[in-house]
């Protein structure tokens, strides 16, 4: 009997400490609440002090159901993750707008070497041959500008003249031939390497223009223009045919018969979720990130119509082959897309980074287009698109083509009548696309409040040191631009920028960047690496 009371005995002495250490709470003498301790919550609270209730499995079970609790005792904490799940819902929608923006920059960048860069080519050679008789001495032969141009033209020439030697099928059927694991180690060795003569291939035309543009009277520490050009048709070159194997090896993988490779091909997207996902992100590593998926986009869809126009030539043309294609095509963009929203959904979660950071990324990409359109822009457009995206037309356009020309035959008056027909279209469609881009980034910059900007320009500084923005003294130099802006003044409400301030109080904030967003390329390092 007493080895029974023991226990109740030694629980009763431990309830009397509690009570005297105040643990069970200030009911007895302030009046206040009842705090009961977590190990017998399930105990009466107004009566604990009086009567022991018994402890049994029934009134723990009755407790358990019947407890309740407060959410809005922690109410900051679940605003706070409300409002991460309205950031990760709006995520597709911003990105995707950025997305169709950047793709038009490609697509303007991309037409302008089919179409306007022959005829300025032309032009600079026609200026370059009447000069002469014109009796105008002592003055430049080429502005810089056309200087520029001509040398794309003779490296679009020499690496379209080298790239007949490139037998595409003996490629593709070297290519078939290897193992389905071996072509997935390849595929992924490509991509990397494509990234690496993005970035260097950039800085070999930027050399070379500079060092044929550069002033005489300045002192040239260079090596020369013709190495510089060497080097530039050999990057064209060496650049067209990675393409080229990355096409191939695509192609493989759409003519598989079990489509083992293609299925290996998407799961390497899902798997860059894992190497970008759970990474440190500041908002300058996004927007690097985000010009780069930009960039590999539109560098797949060139891929898969190179793709479709391969095959098309191989079963004849025939119609129905293209809707044996089409599922396949429409599941590597399906997947690309699919990628992309997710991991910039949780790139945007884990780095407590908002919605509206899209916005200022179509910003920023719209500034580089209004002020290439300047009398006095310091870079050609397409050549500040390959700064930011690191989307460099030129290899891309010399494989389209080598493609086309080798996939279409042209002979006779009506296939060069048809061929003149789609030039016109797309020298119409570069027209339009150009027109519209640059309506559409006047609105973005208006909205940023960055045309002040337009009007500064980086004056002459030495190298390591970072120049200070001048302003200029006449805004009246390029009166169609300024009536660009002026037009788009009317199609922006006033209270826009109070609109934009209310909606950040209930977002989450991002951190502020340490580079301004208008000096981060593609390959600009941002904090500990680039993406």
């Amino acid at each position: 009997m007493q080895n029974r009371q023991a226990p109740v005995l030694y629980l009763i002495i431990f309830c009397q400490k509690c009570w005297a250490q105040n643990r069970w709470g200030s009911a007895l003498n302030d009046g206040s609440p009842p705090v009961l301790c977590e190990w017998v919550g399930y105990f009466n609270a107004k009566c604990c002090h009086n009567v022991f209730p018994d402890p049994s499995l029934a009134r723990f079970l009755c407790a358990e159901l019947t407890r309740g609790y407060f959410l809005e005792h922690n109410e900051a904490k679940y605003t706070e993750r409300r409002e991460r799940v309205y950031t990760c819902m709006r995520i597709p929608r911003e990105l995707e707008k950025l997305m169709i923006f950047g793709f038009f920059l490609c697509l303007d960048a991309f037409l302008y070497v089919f179409t306007l860069l022959p005829l300025r080519v032309l032009l600079a050679l026609l200026h370059l041959f009447t000069l002469p008789c014109c009796g105008l001495r002592g003055s430049l032969l080429l502005q810089p500008a056309q200087v520029c141009d001509i040398l794309k033209g003779l490296i679009m020439v020499l690496c379209y003249s080298m790239m007949h030697y490139v037998d595409y099928s003996m490629m593709y059927h070297l290519i078939r031939g290897q193992s389905v694991i071996k072509l997935y180690i390849i595929y992924n060795m490509l991509e990397v390497a494509d990234r690496l003569f993005s970035s260097f291939g950039q800085d070999i035309l930027d050399a070379l223009y500079w060092t044929a543009t550069e002033p005489k009277e300045r002192k040239r520490d260079s090596i020369g223009v013709i190495p510089h050009f060497i080097m530039a048709v050999f990057y064209v070159f060496l650049h067209a045919i990675l393409i080229m194997v990355q096409a191939s090896t695509l192609n493989v993988a759409f003519n598989s018969h079990n489509k083992s490779l293609l299925t290996i091909m998407m799961s390497n997207n899902f798997v860059e979720i894992k190497g970008s996902v759970f990474k440190k992100f500041e908002k300058n590593n996004l927007f690097q990130m985000s010009n780069s998926d930009i960039k590999e986009r539109f560098t797949n869809y060139v891929l898969l119509l190179i793709v479709c126009l391969r095959n098309m030539e191989q079963f004849s043309w025939n119609p129905d082959h293209l809707w044996v294609l089409l599922p396949d095509v429409f599941m590597v963009i399906a997947s690309e897309i699919a990628v992309d929203i997710i991991k910039h959904a949780f790139i945007t979660k884990f780095n407590e980074i908002t919605a509206d950071v899209y916005s200022e990324y179509r910003a920023s990409l719209a500034f580089d287009l209004v002020s290439s359109r300047q009398k006095n822009a310091c870079t050609d457009y397409s050549d500040s698109v390959a700064r930011r995206m690191g989307f460099i037309p030129l290899p891309l356009a010399v494989l389209l083509i080598r493609v086309v020309m080798s996939s279409v035959n042209v002979q006779g008056a009506l296939s060069y009548s048809c061929l003149l027909l789609f030039y016109l279209g797309m020298v119409t469609l570069k027209v339009l696309n150009s027109i519209v881009l640059l309506g559409k980034s006047c609105v973005y910059v208006k909205r940023a409040n960055m045309e002040d900007k337009l009007f500064e320009r980086p004056s002459t500084a030495a190298p390591g040191k970072t120049p200070k923005a001048v302003r200029l003294g006449c805004v009246s130099e390029d009166a169609w631009l300024s009536t660009f802006i002026l037009i788009t003044n009317n199609w922006i409400p006033r209270n826009w920028g109070e609109k934009e301030e209310g909606m950040e109080g209930t977002e989450l904030k991002h951190r502020t960047p340490k580079k301004d967003l208008l000096d981060v390329d593609r390959f600009t390092i941002c904090g500990n690496r680039i993406d």
